[in-house]
C-alpha cells in the first residue's frame, strides 16, 4: 500500500493520465476528435459535472467508509447496509473490465502503428504490447506512473512543437446520440466506477476527514485531461510513439491494481493471472474489435449505473453523509439527488442513445 505522501499526488496525475488515454481509445469509436464540435465539448464539461463529480464523491466516500480496495470492501459495504449479496456483483464487473480495458487500450494503440506504416499485422504488434504490459504491471507502481506521465506530457507538447493541423472548431445543434458519447467520456473514459481513484487513495482517505479534498484534486485533473484532448492528435510518428508508451505503461498500471484488488481477496496466484491475462489478451480474436468496443462502453455504464443505485437507494443515509463530511447539509442533499435520480437517468438514457447509433 501506498504511503500518504505518495498517494496524495499519485490518484490526481494518475486521473490525468488514464482519463487523457481511455478518451484517446474511446475517440475513434465515438468520433468526437474528428468533429471537433464545440456544442459537444460544452455538453461533455456539463456531464463533468453533474455525472463524473458525484461519482467521484461516491468512489472516494465508499473507500473513507471501507478502508480497503473495492472488491475486498463490498463484502463489509453489503453487511452494513443489510442488503443482498448480489450487488457484489459490481466489484467483481469492475475488477474484470480493469484488464478488459486494458486490452482495449492496447488494441488502440497498436492501430496508432499504422501511422508509421508498420508491415506486421496488427494482433501480432497487440500481442506484443500487452505481454509487454503484463511483464510491466510486475514493476514499483511509482516507476510506471511516472512512466506513463513524461509519455502522456510528451505526446501533447510534440504534437504542438510539430504543428499539428486539427480541424476548425465548430457549433452544431445538439443531437441526443451526443448526450450518450459525453456520459461514456466522462465516466467511461474518467475511469470512474472502477475503483482504481477509491484505491490509490486510501492512504490520503485514511488520515483526511474531508473527502473534497481528495476527490477536487481528482476531478479537476480529469477535467484538465479532457481540455488538453481537445487539443491533440495522432498525425506524426513521434507523438505516435509516445502515445504508445503512455499506453503501455498505463495499462501496466491498471493490470497491477486490478491484481492487487485480486489478491487482497486471497484469490489463487494462478486465478489472479488468469483473469487478468485472458481479459487483456482476449482482444487479439481476430475481427471482434468492433463488437468488443459496443460491450466496452455499455459494461462501463452498466458499472456506474450498479454503484449509484447501490449508493443512494440501498447503504443508509449515514454512512456516506460522516465519509464525505460536507460542510454544508445542503451539499449533502445535492449529492444524494445526483447519485439517487440524475445519475440513474442521465445513464440509462446514455445507454439508450448509445444503442440508438448502433442499431
Amino acid at each position: 500500500m501506498q504511503d500518504n505522501a505518495m498517494s496524495k499526488w499519485l490518484s490526481p496525475l494518475m486521473a490525468f493520465c488514464l482519463s487523457f488515454l481511455i478518451i484517446a481509445t474511446l475517440a475513434p469509436i465515438t468520433g468526437i476528435q474528428i468533429d471537433r464540435q464545440l456544442d459537444f465539448w460544452m455538453l461533455w464539461l456539463a456531464t463533468m459535472l453533474i455525472l463524473a463529480l458525484p461519482v467521484c464523491y461516491l468512489e472516494i466516500a465508499l473507500a473513507k467508509r471501507s478502508k480497503t480496495t473495492a472488491l475486498q470492501a463490498l463484502s463489509s459495504l453489503t453487511r452494513e447496509a443489510d442488503s443482498s449479496q448480489h450487488w457484489r456483483i459490481v466489484g467483481w464487473l469492475a475488477v474484470v473490465f480493469i484488464p478488459f480495458l486494458a486490452g482495449a487500450m492496447l488494441n488502440h494503440a497498436s492501430n496508432v502503428m499504422a501511422v508509421a506504416d508498420f508491415t506486421i499485422q496488427q494482433p501480432i504488434i497487440f500481442a506484443g504490447l500487452a505481454i509487454v504490459a503484463l511483464l510491466l504491471s510486475l514493476i514499483p507502481r511509482l516507476i510506471l506512473v511516472g512512466i506513463t506521465a513524461v509519455s502522456v506530457l510528451a505526446s501533447i507538447i510534440l504534437t504542438n512543437v510539430m504543428g499539428t493541423q486539427l480541424p476548425a472548431w465548430q457549433v452544431t445543434p445538439v443531437e441526443f446520440a451526443e448526450w450518450g458519447n459525453a456520459t461514456v467520456l466522462a465516466l467511461v473514459a474518467t475511469g470512474l466506477g472502477m475503483g482504481l481513484y477509491w484505491q490509490t487513495s486510501l492512504a490520503t482517505v485514511k488520515q483526511q476527514d474531508v473527502a473534497t479534498k481528495t476527490v477536487l484534486p481528482i476531478w479537476i485533473a480529469q477535467l484538465l485531461a479532457v481540455i488538453a484532448f481537445g487539443f491533440f492528435a495522432v498525425k506524426a510518428d513521434v507523438p505516435a510513439f509516445a502515445l504508445i508508451a503512455a499506453i503501455v505503461a498505463a495499462a501496466a498500471l491498471i493490470l497491477q491494481l486490478a491484481r492487487e484488488q485480486l489478491q487482497q481477496r486471497q484469490l489463487n496466484a494462478v486465478i489472479q493471472w488468469a483473469v487478468v491475462v485472458v481479459a487483456t489478451l482476449v482482444w487479439v480474436i481476430p475481427n471482434v474489435a468492433p463488437i468488443f468496443n459496443h460491450l466496452l462502453i455499455l459494461w462501463g455504464l452498466v458499472i456506474s449505473l450498479v454503484y449509484a443505485l447501490f449508493a443512494g437507494w440501498i447503504m443508509k443515509i449515514s454512512h456516506l453523509r460522516k465519509s464525505m463530511n460536507f460542510s454544508s447539509e445542503a451539499f449533502y442533499n445535492l449529492w444524494r439527488i445526483a447519485v439517487r435520480v440524475v445519475l440513474p437517468v442521465s445513464i440509462i438514457l446514455a445507454i439508450l442513445a448509445v444503442l440508438g447509433q448502433w442499431f
